[in-house]
């Protein structure tokens, strides 16, 4: 990306603060001015003391003279001190918008995305912040800096530069040829050091993705005691990220030392040729400290470029990568704009076939019907299939091939938001909000009263136990057990109240109890909707009156419990493990006794 297009992209943000620009832009022409106020300020003074000197003046003359400059230099500081807190707080103030806004863009737009773009490699947590961090930073950080550093300085480099021709032609051009040279050895150094900023890119978004991780592994690293091994894999990318940052330091050392002996060229040419004008009788005294003044104003940004060049590289290199993210137009969720007045629950697939965006292909010419007000359970090992087909219905994934219908309309031309609303999902392990239980059950319903929050978590069976909390409903949510909040989870959807359900595993952290409790809740919800039902428990199975058998992406057997375990296949087999596996014949052996 270059700089041309960089402000290009950044020019929406900031065009809403145009005041704010305008103000700053003003403050910078006066400042611009009012920097070159001591040049003139000296020369004057030097040359009417060696005039009073000559004259030998008395010394009250000299102390008046002192006394009016004095009075200037005060003035213009005072002018200068409010045109730069002006600079400085507009500068500081459009840096602090723009990050707002680029923060709520960002947000806004990855909430569009679909959810093939959460799961790629590229887009892991850790990563992502990254990248949204950095790019926001260096991003924000250089409108505040063009507009409190870089802008400045260059207005008064160039202000300070005409002067120079105006007062000698000669003179100028030493500041004029000087400056081109500078920025020629600056952009060799930043061509130098962008490969190195890549490098240390990767490295914090790697760094900063395995500290995620670590911290989400804890419990795993400590049960196995790895964490010897996991301390050394860190280190790594540490000893990686040192030797980078040793090299860019190195480099950046070299070019600053060059540059520093460019302008120090400068400053000597500068008195050299004043003083030869001084003594040639061409200029007075005061205008050897004038042009050196005026050359240090040039000089100022050329000092300066380094620090420009490092935070306009890091702007550079930080915002591909953001800008990716925030204009990445083929992640969003496509949506349809078909709203019916109800939906029955009638769905069917056709022929459908779906892969990861990772290569996997997890479904391969399925052809199901699940018929409405029906519980339908989805039944098969691991890795068959089922949750893919859930994440289809709920279209957090378009099909590859075929197509899938509900109520007769293809999936794809329903409105996204409509057709969530109206769909129930509880999965074997949901997400539980950092906030209170009643905030995290409002969810299924932002405008849920008091009363239907309780009512929901009643029927969830967890009312109780939220009860015996001291701080009862404005409790921590994620500081309850892995059961309780799946409860909490249950009934945030018994507060939605969806006419289409998806339960992909909804008991799997409970313990007996709660699994009783909570299927007697499910068993209540059920009725007089479409359920589908993902589940290894016999009980959830065993309940629905249609079981659809998938293995390997495939529906292998289609039918009712009891004639599917007539024809002792694939569902008789896994059917008979899950028996086995609960030891049945001693279940049934002990309550017998009773």
């Amino acid at each position: 990306m270059t700089i041309k297009q960089l402000f290009k992209k950044i020019r929406p943000f900031a065009k809403p603060y145009q005041n704010l620009i305008f103000y700053t832009l003003v403050l910078t022409v006066i400042g611009s001015f009012a920097a070159q106020v001591n040049a003139f300020i000296l020369k004057y003074t030097v040359d009417s003391i060696s005039d009073l000197l000559v004259a030998k003046t008395p010394l009250r003359e000299g102390l008046y003279l002192l006394s009016v400059i004095s009075a200037v230099l005060l003035g213009k500081e005072i002018v200068y001190s409010i045109v730069q807190f002006g600079q400085k707080f507009y500068g500081e103030k459009l840096r602090i918008m723009i990050a707002r806004d680029f923060s709520q863009a960002i947000v806004n737009r990855i909430l569009t995305y679909k959810m093939a773009f959460f799961t790629s490699t590229e887009n892991e947590s850790g990563k992502l912040q990254t990248r949204i961090d950095a790019g926001i930073s260096s991003l924000t950080r250089l409108v505040q800096n063009f507009f409190i550093d870089i802008l400045p300085l260059f207005a008064n480099a160039i202000v300070a530069l005409v002067c120079m021709f105006i007062a000698n032609f000669y003179v100028g051009l030493v500041g004029l040829f000087i400056i081109p040279i500078y920025f020629y050895v600056s952009q060799i150094q930043a061509k130098k050091l962008s490969g190195f900023r890549r490098n240390m890119r990767s490295y914090r978004e790697n760094k900063n993705n395995q500290l995620i991780n670590l911290i989400d592994s804890i419990t795993v690293i400590k049960s196995f005691a790895r964490e010897k091994e996991e301390a050394e894999r860190h280190q790594k990318i540490q000893y990686d990220m040192t030797e980078n940052q040793l090299a860019t330091r190195k480099t950046s050392f070299v070019f600053e030392s060059i540059k520093s002996f460019i302008e120090q060229i400068g400053v000597v040419i500068v008195i050299v040729l004043t003083a030869y004008f001084v003594l040639n009788e061409q200029m007075t005294l005061g205008a050897i400290m004038f042009h050196i003044m005026l050359f240090n104003n040039v000089s100022a940004p050329i000092r300066q470029l380094h620090r420009i060049y490092d935070e306009v590289n890091d702007a550079l290199i930080y915002s591909e990568s953001f800008f990716e993210i925030l204009e990445a137009d083929d992640q969003i969720e496509p949506s349809g704009n078909y709203i019916p007045e109800s939906i029955t629950g009638l769905i069917e697939l056709k022929n459908v076939s779906f892969s990861y965006p990772n290569g996997h292909e997890a479904l391969r010419n399925v052809s199901m019907t699940i018929c409405p007000n029906e519980n339908t359970a989805l039944v098969g090992l691991s890795g068959a299939g089922k949750s893919t087909v859930i994440n289809l219905l709920d279209k957090f994934y378009d099909a590859s091939k075929g197509q899938i219908l509900l109520d007769g309309v293809d999936l794809r031309e329903y409105n996204t938001a409509f057709l969530r609303e109206h769909v129930g999902l509880v999965l074997q392990k949901n997400h539980i909000f950092k906030g209170s239980i009643a905030e995290n059950i409002r969810y299924g319903k932002v405008n849920a009263t008091d009363e239907q929050i309780i009512a929901a978590a009643e029927q969830a069976f967890i009312h109780e136990q939220i009860m015996e909390l001291p701080n009862g409903y404005d409790s921590q949510a994620n500081l309850l057990s892995g059961g309780q909040q799946q409860r909490i989870a249950i009934a945030r959807m018994f507060l939605k109240n969806p006419p289409i359900i998806f339960l992909d595993e909804p008991t799997a952290n409970l313990d007996a109890i709660a699994t009783e409790q909570i299927k007697n809740s499910l068993d209540a919800i059920k009725v007089g909707r479409t359920v589908i039902t993902v589940s290894h428990s016999i009980s959830q199975i065993i309940d629905a009156e249609h079981i659809l058998v998938m293995e390997k992406g495939e529906v292998v057997e289609d039918g009712s419990h009891e004639d599917l375990y007539a024809l002792h296949g694939v569902y008789h087999k896994i059917f008979s493990a899950m028996a086995n596996s609960l030891n049945i014949q001693k279940i049934t052996h002990s309550m017998n006794l009773d």
